[in-house]
């Protein structure tokens, strides 16, 4: 805990302890994030609302688009919580060891791989999680054909979810929690 900028308040107000519970029980993992939140109640009830409607497979859109999305957010923010926790879902999501590795080292010309959904997933996430966001005509135009103007949302809302946490965990110093089993691939050490 030598990196985090704050540290979690020592007692938690009653109304965020059951979310705190809770993201513990379903995580098996000490939810730091939500108790940094606990300085900011209001903050906490807010995200913790965000993320419990978060898109969800299959139905808001297939688990491959919305994994794909999540890990290249994730990698191009270069947040190691949440690289560590989107990378873990990678065997649920239905990707292969060498798809995840593809995805974590932001290999775009091995993205084909993946399918037209998912490597489009893949690039829109690229897109939305650079500084500045910059998404060409080209791009949007492609999105429009192969997925749904709903779709696109929930890849929108997704990846602007994933490039929130990663704002939030990298300015509080918030490090990995061992979501993922490294024995698949090493993630890069970014922050």
């Amino acid at each position: 805990m030598d990196s985090l900028v704050v540290a979690p308040p020592v007692r938690v107000p009653w109304l965020l302890r059951p979310m705190l519970w809770i993201a513990k029980r379903l995580t098996g993992k000490d939810p730091l994030p939500g108790r940094l939140l606990a300085w900011f109640p209001k903050g906490a009830v807010g995200v913790g609302v965000f993320e419990g409607l978060a898109a969800g497979a299959p139905g808001d859109l297939d688990g491959r688009s919305l994994a794909a999305a999540r890990i290249v957010a994730s990698a191009v923010a270069g947040c190691p919580f949440c690289l560590d926790m989107n990378a873990a879902t990678w065997a649920r999501a239905g990707l292969t060891a060498e798809e995840l590795r593809a995805l974590v080292e932001l290999r775009r010309e091995a993205w084909v791989g993946l399918g037209e959904r998912p490597a489009l997933a893949a690039r829109y996430a690229e897109a939305l999680s650079a500084t500045p966001v910059s998404v060409s005509a080209e791009l949007s135009s492609e999105l429009a054909r192969v997925f749904s103007a709903r779709e696109v949302v929930v890849l929108a809302t997704t990846i602007a979810q994933v490039n929130f946490w990663s704002r939030f965990n990298q300015g509080l110093g918030v490090p990995s929690a061992g979501f993922f089993d490294e024995a698949v691939c090493r993630l890069p050490a970014r922050s």
